[in-house]
């Protein structure tokens, strides 16, 4: 696993990405080893995950047992993760025929680092949710926003990372949010998850 300084080098560097600065890809790891490790990201977003979906648990009427709770909480990880995955394996079976296979390792290193600074960001409004039920409006329009701060975010950094223009930058974006909500969809509805109270 990278090192505490290495982790803030690449949330640094994928922040550069964001502003529309190609130089911060210079300060990511795109080696082979570099993008395996890259996955660790996973490990890094844990914590504000599990904040969120303990928030989410207790709100189900399902898990009204610990035991319950932590089946829940097992399905809900499983879903994340997968839906973190799963786009990822598509768009490498999928990265020759679109030319972009040159950028993939860019692409999957750069993304996996952005996705656990934005599970980071959104550990407010989960914390809202677990600590402030009441709150749970708030907490929801405070998810709005930053959900849309980090696709603009993400749409810069796609750009920077692809390196092939805007237009085709937007391609592999949209292409992936559009895979990405349908596998979360899907596994929400393969695990018998219902956010609904």
């Amino acid at each position: 696993m990278p090192s505490g300084a290495e982790i803030q080098q690449y949330f640094f560097g994928v922040w550069r990405m964001m502003m529309g600065r190609a130089e911060g890809l210079k300060m990511l790891d795109l080696s082979i080893d570099g993008f395996w490790n890259s996955f660790f990201a996973i490990v890094v977003a844990l914590p504000p995950l599990l904040v969120g979906w303990v928030g989410f648990a207790n709100s189900m009427p399902e898990a009204a047992s610990a035991a319950l709770r932590l089946g829940v909480l097992f399905r809900l990880f499983l879903t994340d993760i997968g839906a973190w995955i799963l786009p990822v394996a598509l768009l490498a079976a999928f990265a020759k025929p679109t030319g972009i296979a040159d950028r993939f390792v860019h692409y999957v290193v750069a993304t996996n680092w952005a996705s656990a600074l934005f599970a980071w960001m959104m550990l407010v409004p989960g914390l809202m949710r677990l600590f402030m039920p009441d709150a749970a409006d708030l907490a929801d329009g405070i998810s709005l926003i930053l959900f849309l701060v980090t696709l603009g975010l993400s749409w810069r950094l796609t750009v920077v990372a692809i390196d092939k223009g805007p237009a085709i930058g937007t391609a592999v974006f949209f292409a992936m949010l559009v895979t990405s909500i349908v596998c979360l969809i899907a596994l929400q509805s393969m695990f018998g998850l219902n956010f609904q109270s």
